[in-house]
């Protein structure tokens, strides 16, 4: 059996925070919301979380050290950036540093439906193919 797949929401924005997961919930896919980097490193484990929705510009850590954290742990788990800075130096950043993708806010809902769903996917198939059994709980 299969688990069900987990998207983790990392937004200093309570509002953004709640219409992300109320997207999600309406789309049937299961989420845990963070309000900081911090709260959400707290609660990582490898493969807990199948995808990674944040922001870039956040208290404390940010969304892209968020993400450089995460590769220096060896998580491939995607993420995806969802943000209202322009700079296209962060994007690049962001990319460069393994994102999935980076959305500017407002952020069209079904683009990032089907952004999730690719990215979950590809991450699925990662999995599968790293030798281990992907029904196996270890």
């Amino acid at each position: 059996m299969s688990k069900t797949p987990l998207v983790a929401i990392v937004d200093d924005d309570e509002a953004v925070r709640e219409a992300l997961s109320d997207l999600l919930l309406v789309l049937d896919v299961a989420c845990r919301t963070f309000e900081r980097a911090e709260a959400f490193m707290a609660e990582f484990a490898p493969d807990r979380f199948d995808c990674l929705i944040t922001d870039v510009s956040m208290p404390g850590r940010s969304g892209l050290e968020l993400q450089e954290r995460l590769r220096e742990l060896g998580s491939s788990m995607p993420v995806i950036f969802i943000t209202a800075d322009t700079d296209p130096d962060t994007r690049v950043r962001a990319l460069k540093g393994g994102a999935y993708a980076c959305l500017t806010k407002p952020v069209n809902d079904e683009v990032l439906f089907h952004l999730l769903q690719n990215a979950m996917d590809h991450a699925g198939r990662s999995r599968r193919n790293d030798g281990r059994d992907p029904t196996s709980d270890d």
